[in-house]
């Protein structure tokens, strides 16, 4: 028993090691992004591949800017810079009162790890006039943990499409209130 535990030992820490090995030595780059070609076939049956001219290297986004979260379609109607000339329906507030109940499985999953959480997020949600969801910022989170606020800009940015507001495109200001047992 004595002899199996010790073994047991000396192979985890051999896991932890070569894990700790690859984290530090195994993934390291100088920062320079790699080549990239393009191969098209060439006009001649021989089956043989041209190498275009090299395309300018990738740009490589800094981690700490926002990232963006409008999606990209041929009409381009989230391409507005500021909204306010569409108004809502009630339509388009149901489905976003709605989708802010849905949203409380955000809140239910953390309350089971911190039964004391409640608070209030406000998300600002601009929609399209196609009712595309063009982007949804966190406006407002006095819960104490960024993971609820998250989970539920991402289950606003995962619905994709709203009832079309009338006359163009809107930002809707969308407060939820979490407390344990309310909806």
């Amino acid at each position: 028993s004595n002899g199996s535990t010790l073994l047991w030992l000396a192979v985890f820490g051999v896991g932890i090691a070569a894990l700790l090995f690859y984290k530090t030595c195994g993934s390291k780059s100088d920062g320079t992004p790699l080549p990239v070609t393009t191969a098209t076939a060439s006009a001649a049956p021989s089956g043989t591949l041209q190498v275009d001219d090299l395309p300018p290297p990738p740009v490589i986004e800094d981690a700490t800017a926002p990232t963006s979260t409008k999606p990209t379609t041929a009409f381009e109607p989230c391409g507005v810079k500021t909204c306010g000339s569409g108004t809502t329906t009630s339509e388009l507030e149901s489905a976003l009162a709605f989708r802010a109940k849905q949203a409380h499985r955000c809140y239910d999953s953390a309350l089971a790890n911190d039964s004391s959480l409640k608070g209030k997020v406000e998300l600002q949600v601009r929609i399209a006039s196609n009712g595309n969801v063009c982007e949804v910022d966190v406006t407002g989170n006095d819960m104490g943990t960024p993971t609820v606020a998250s989970c539920v800009q991402n289950w606003f940015r995962a619905a994709g499409h709203f009832p079309s507001p009338k006359g163009g495109c809107i930002d809707a200001k969308i407060p939820i209130s979490f407390v344990p047992g309310g909806r």
